[in-house]
Parts: structure tokens; sequence; C-alpha cells
């Protein structure tokens, strides 16, 4: 837990920093650096990438914890995850996240990950660029979208 705290608070320092400089300027092995326009040009990208509602892009894996980018033009399914935290920031559009409560007909994709259709009993939140979301293990979670509109996010899964 202290480590996705941490995580939360250096992420949005992370994304202002120069690229592959590390704060004395040198090159730091494991440094990582995205900008906000290379997000917004992965959101451009992965939008034509697909005719699927979702489509993402790995950016890094660090073993236990990973970063990736994802695209949705449609609501995505409900999904947990046993031991992973998602800590999100929306780099563009708009959507409501639709969090807890329980995930009837859902079913095991992966080992430590829950699929399902919906959420039933969940509270919303409306999200969009800027917002920064932290989603602990063992919650329900979807992302839901008007027609026609469509989210890019950036997601650092972080192993608990």
């Amino acid at each position: 837990m202290k480590k996705t705290i941490a995580l939360l608070f250096l992420l949005p320092l992370s994304i202002f920093m120069m690229p592959g400089a590390g704060p004395s300027g040198n090159k730091s092995a494991g440094y990582k650096y995205w900008s906000a326009a290379e997000l917004k040009s992965m959101s451009r990208t992965l939008a034509h990438k697909s005719n699927a509602r979702t489509s993402n892009q790995d950016l890094a894996n660090w073993g236990a914890d990973r970063a990736l980018v994802v695209h949705r033009t449609g609501t995505g399914s409900a999904e947990l995850h046993e031991r992973d935290s998602d800590l999100m920031v929306i780099v563009s559009g708009a959507g409501t996240l639709v969090i807890g409560g329980s995930m009837p007909g859902s079913k095991t994709t992966a080992p430590g990950e829950v699929r399902g259709p919906s959420i039933t009993g969940g509270d919303r939140q409306k999200i969009g660029p800027g917002d920064i979301l932290h989603i602990p293990p063992k919650t329900p979670h979807q992302v839901v979208l008007e027609p026609g509109s469509q989210i890019t996010y950036f997601t650092l899964k972080v192993k608990e």
C-alpha cells in the first residue's frame, strides 16, 4: 500500500521531467518518461489500430509492475484484479467509472483476473483529462462511455 501511495504522488511529477534524464541530468537505469504529447499521440494511434471497442499498448514491464495506455471507444467489461492495483491517469476524453458493487455473471479469465458484463450496485464517478484514479485489488471497476464518445488513459498496474 505504501508503494502505491508513493507512486500516486510521484507519477504526475515524472510526466513533467526531462526525457531520459534523472534529477542530476544523468541517464538513470530503469527510468522511463512519457510526455503528455506522446500519450496523446498514442491515443490517436490506438484509435486507428483496431475496430475493437478497446485497444491498448504496453509501455513498460518492471516484473511486478507494468505500464500501458488504453484507448476505449465503447464501454469496457467490468473487471477485478486479485493482486494488482490500477493507478490511472486520464489523458483525453471522458467517461464514467463504476467502482465497487458486484459483478454478476463474472468469470476468471486469467490467473488473478476476473471479468464480467457489468457492475451492480457500484458508485459512479465522472472522469476526464488530468484525473488520477487509484483502484485497489479486489475492487470491481468498469469504464462506461456514452455512445459516440472515447477515452484514453495511462495505467500503472502495481502488484500489492
